[in-house]
């Protein structure tokens, strides 16, 4: 992750309290050997472990060719270094990579780490990162510890049970969030693998359980909106609830009760092909994450809160729209937030359709950037401004939307949201107000945008506006397509039609005085080595009265069947 993001935020200085209780801990008995062999509990990604094996490295949007050469002398800064790097997130991607190659760079790297900074040195040993990194060397150990010398299990272990002592020292002190997790869930784990830390795991299993209770809210989930950062959690309090289970311990009651809330809220927060929506920094969780998670939680299906963290959710047919419904984050939580209000996705089948550009952060601080502004999603914005704004000096989320209102309609054909925000008021005293309708069999979605003045003192608001303007405001509906969407405009130019890999047909069209064309767009998903160029169709229109609105319709082409089996990501569609 970027320097900036809300996980790590605060991680990379470590002060001297720090570096007290890491010379304390250095110095402190050793923990033993695992009660049992660990085994992975995450998978990672297959291509970038092999190319990290071969020598080519992503760090802070930069690609790195450095064949031979350990991942800890590659010429980065000590900020890019210590969030991308001392975590040991890419642990999982050399061992998914399952090469000789990658699996030799998993031990190497890691005794390397060991040799440099193993006893409090450098970067890297804030309580987050250092949870963290405890995590992965544990759960891959087995892989680290292929191949390896004699002592050398003594080595990782004893190092793995000191770094954790000094996180269950100070993990009360990370900032409430992401990074707070990290730094007790990595305690956790250790207490439960490792001989000799069983004294410590009574007291961080109940900080744990209240910690998430504390933080899930039942409805609004995390703070930061950001449904990634939820399954994650998610995924960290199952694996504690199972393995606690299995030691045969207690789990503690707000532990439980914190899975049951996570589970209803990310069931409600997942489209048709099981990823999670992508908002506020969030991508669609890593495969089959979700599906394991849930199986072992325990929890039973449940009616989902009525706006799950914030979003609104349409599910007829084989078709998911997911729409952001609620104010994003703001102050210090809403470093990764975006100005995404009534943006939506939409899913049919296995096949994302409408999306949003995605988080940047992993691609450097401009793709971050860019990725959070208003044009990056799927819904209205005006020509230079976002609905809300990023602040250059801290990143942080501020003068966004602070009245979302939404309400749910339904009839004999269709599911419907209206919703508007008040986004663009102060600046041009104008509301957007976002319409859509989905179908009950899931084939049609109807939409109208409109954004339009309320009362009068917005009407002197957007006068002023529309003089240092030049007399018009433009302003534009975006819906940015999946890569995998292909996109061609009718003879007509009235027309887009939306071919799925799966065989279905879309049509998008519209109604109004708008202009109607595709242009080039692009997907930030950092399972990618970049940014994926990809397309989106854009109505552009002008404010020039006190309400202005452009309706549209995204339909199935009706040549395409209700049921398409989609077995292939490549090749010919196949249809049923």
């Amino acid at each position: 992750m970027a320097q900036g993001s809300a996980r790590h935020n605060g991680l990379g200085r470590v002060g001297w309290r720090e570096r007290l209780t890491i010379w304390r801990a250095m110095r402190g008995r050793a923990a033993g050997h695992p009660r049992s062999d660990p085994q992975p509990r995450h998978t990672g990604r297959v291509a970038r472990g092999r190319q990290m094996a071969q020598g080519t490295f992503l760090l802070g949007g930069y690609v790195i060719e450095a064949p031979g050469s350990s991942i800890w002398a590659l010429p980065v800064d000590e900020d890019a270094s210590t969030v991308d790097l001392h975590g040991f997130d890419w642990l999982a991607d050399l061992v998914a990579a399952g090469t000789p190659e990658a699996e030799a760079c998993a031990r190497d790297w890691t005794f390397d780490w060991l040799d440099r900074f193993g006893r409090g040195r450098g970067p890297g040993w804030s309580p987050a990162l250092t949870g963290r990194r405890v995590r992965n060397m544990l759960d891959f150990s087995a892989a680290i510890l292929g191949g390896a010398g004699p002592g050398d299990a003594d080595r990782l272990f004893a190092a793995a049970g000191r770094q954790a002592r000094h996180v269950a020292r100070r993990w009360a002190r990370v900032p409430i969030g992401m990074a707070r997790f990290d730094a007790l869930g990595g305690a956790v784990i250790a207490a439960l693998t490792l001989e000799g830390l069983s004294d410590e795991l009574p007291a961080l299993t109940a900080s744990l359980g209240l910690e998430a209770a504390r933080r899930i809210d039942a409805e609004a989930g995390l703070a930061t909106r950001n449904p990634e950062h939820l399954l994650e959690l998610f995924a960290l309090l199952v694996r504690v609830r199972s393995d606690l289970i299995e030691l045969g311990h207690e789990v503690p009651t707000p532990l439980d009760e914190a899975i049951r809330d996570a589970a209803a809220l990310l069931r409600a927060l997942r489209h048709a092909d099981g990823g999670l929506a992508r908002f506020h920094g969030g991508g669609r969780g890593a495969p089959g994450l979700l599906d394991r998670a849930l199986a072992l939680s325990g929890a039973r299906p449940r009616a989902a809160p009525a706006l799950p963290m914030g979003f609104a959710r349409l599910s007829r047919g084989r078709t998911t729209l997911i729409m952001d419904a609620a104010p994003p984050p703001e102050g210090p939580g809403s470093v990764d937030g975006h100005a995404s209000t009534l943006a939506f996705e939409l899913t049919s089948g296995r096949r994302p359709v409408v999306v949003n550009c995605g988080a940047g952060r992993h691609f450097g601080a401009k793709w971050r950037r860019a990725g959070r502004a208003t044009p990056s999603h799927s819904t209205l914005v005006l020509d230079g401004y976002s609905s809300a704004r990023i602040a250059s000096a801290d990143d942080t989320v501020s003068e966004a939307p602070a009245d979302v209102r939404l309400e749910r309609r339904e009839s004999d054909r269709a599911s419907g949201l209206i919703a508007g925000h008040d986004g663009y008021v102060l600046s041009h005293g104008l509301t957007h107000v976002r319409q859509v309708y989905l179908s009950h069999d899931g084939r049609g979605l109807q939409g109208e945008d409109v954004i339009a003045t309320l009362d009068r003192h917005d009407e002197a608001i957007f006068d002023r506006a529309l003089a240092a303007a030049g007399g018009e405001i433009p302003f534009s509906v975006r819906f940015h397509l999946h890569p995998n969407v292909f996109a061609e405009t009718s003879e007509d130019g009235t027309a887009i039609s939306l071919m799925l890999k799966s065989g279905e047909l879309w049509v998008f069209r519209h109604t109004g005085a708008a202009g109607l064309s595709v242009e080039a767009s692009v997907y930030l998903d950092m399972n990618e080595t970049g940014p994926v160029p990809s397309r989106q169709i854009v109505l552009s229109s002008r404010a020039v009265e006190y309400a202005t609105r452009v309706s549209w319709t995204l339909a199935k082409a009706r040549q395409t069947p209700d049921a398409v089996r989609d077995d292939h990501d490549d090749g010919e569609p196949v249809l049923a």
